[in-house]
């Protein structure tokens, strides 16, 4: 368990990346809204929704962009 968590917040260079970690920080506020708005009938604004929603999916969209770095020591 703790190497899945390991590996979830690093990049396709596997080194720790900071746009991995906001995501997961994104994800956990979008449930939270999303399960305070279903079972707890708290009022989260629309706006913020998918607000959190679109970040998450650029951070996504910019990983699948991402290449992996090539170091060549010639």
């Amino acid at each position: 368990m703790k190497t899945f968590f390991q590996q979830i917040f690093k990049d396709k260079n596997d080194c720790y990346s900071l746009r991995e970690i906001i995501i997961a920080v994104l994800l956990l506020a979008l449930l939270t809204s999303w399960i305070a708005t279903q079972f707890f009938q708290k009022t989260v604004p629309e706006f913020m929704f998918y607000a959190f929603a679109s970040l998450i999916g650029a951070g996504c969209f910019g990983y699948s962009l991402e290449k992996k770095s090539t170091s060549d020591n010639l």
